[in-house]
Formats: C-alpha cells, structure tokens, sequence
C-alpha cells in the first residue's frame, strides 16, 4: 500500500518538477540558496571591515587636522615616530628588557 502510494507519487509530474526545481536551486544554479548564504555571510564580513575602516579613516582626519594646525604636534611626532632630530641634538635609544 505504501509502496503503491510512492511509486504514484513518482510518477506524478508535478512532484518530479518540484524535487527537480529543489534539486536545481540548492545544488546546481549559480544563484541557488547555497550561494545566496555564501554571498550573504561575506557581506555581513565586508560591512563590519567598512566599519572599521570608516573609524580608521575619521581618526586620521583628526590626526591630519592636528597636525596642519599645531607644529609643535607635528614636531613631536615626527621625534617619535620617525626617530627625527634637530642638527645640535643627540639621540639616545634606551632599550627596556
């Protein structure tokens, strides 16, 4: 009895159809569900790497405004970062173990 209702069940156009459009859209199409998740989770990725970046570039903004405005910021920067130093001056490099 079960064994008729499937076999019927096999033999119907509609259900064949619609396990085919499945079968289709989950595994072969380029735009299936499974890569609609894929592209979808490496959106989410990309928008939260935007948001740090747009953090990352208004705190360079203010740097930058900074340092057009203040020399002496600049002037202290650049003896830090960059290990710069005026003609009379001497450096010396204290290393911390």
């Amino acid at each position: 009895m079960v064994f008729k209702k499937f076999r019927d069940l096999l033999k119907n156009f509609y259900f064949l159809f619609f396990i085919s459009f499945i079968i289709w859209m989950t595994i072969i199409d380029s735009n299936g569900f499974i890569n609609r998740f894929r592209l979808s989770e490496k959106l989410d990725e990309l928008s939260t790497e935007k948001e740090f970046y747009v953090q990352e570039i208004d705190k360079v903004t203010i740097d930058k405004e900074k340092f057009e405005s203040d020399e002496e910021i600049l002037e202290k920067y650049a003896r830090e970062e960059y290990l710069m130093k005026k003609e009379s001056e001497d450096i010396f490099y204290v290393i911390e173990e």
